[in-house]
């Protein structure tokens, strides 16, 4: 099975100088958990996760032990607003592992374990053509198993009455 018979092609990206505040529109509003960020010219330019988004947002683990006396909600109210105005290309990750569309899933997954990511930009000729996450990879692998299945058999798969 290959990446472009997998890949999801209408996806969101954003752009290096989007602001912060997009990013989180776009992950919550679409429920999902990273976007593309894409150059002008439409290379890769990186990355951006909720992880990337959170850790803009809440402070290090240090501050937050600092601020447990003293919490100044008003300031950190006026920071958060200050994240979110921030730009993409401060958060991004910009070491972007990608696949072509032409090569095999397993590779892609075996990237994707490697790495710890759950999606990998696909890319051809330095373009961004399409996106692969593990969640794509388990519905065509279980796709393929039903379909085998179903070719073994000849009957489709039902559903027993609960009794």
């Amino acid at each position: 099975m290959l990446v472009k018979d997998v890949m999801t092609t209408k996806m969101k990206t954003v752009r290096p100088d989007s602001a912060l505040r997009d990013v989180a529109t776009l992950l919550g509003f679409y429920h999902i958990s990273g976007l593309p960020v894409v150059a002008e010219d439409g290379s890769i330019a990186g990355v951006i996760s909720e992880k990337d988004v959170l850790r803009a947002m809440y402070p290090k683990i240090d501050d937050a032990i600092q601020m447990l006396t003293s919490v100044q909600f008003n300031d950190l109210d006026s920071e958060f607003r200050d994240v979110m105005d921030a730009r993409v290309s401060e958060f991004m990750t910009t070491h972007v592992f990608t696949v072509g569309p032409d090569d095999q899933i397993l590779r892609a997954v075996a990237v994707m374990i490697a790495h710890k990511i759950r999606r990998i930009p696909v890319v051809a000729d330095r373009k961004l053509v399409g996106i692969l996450s593990i969640g794509d990879v388990h519905k065509a692998v279980l796709k393929e198993t039903f379909d085998h299945k179903l070719g073994q058999s000849g009957k489709k798969p039902g559903l027993k009455p609960r009794t």
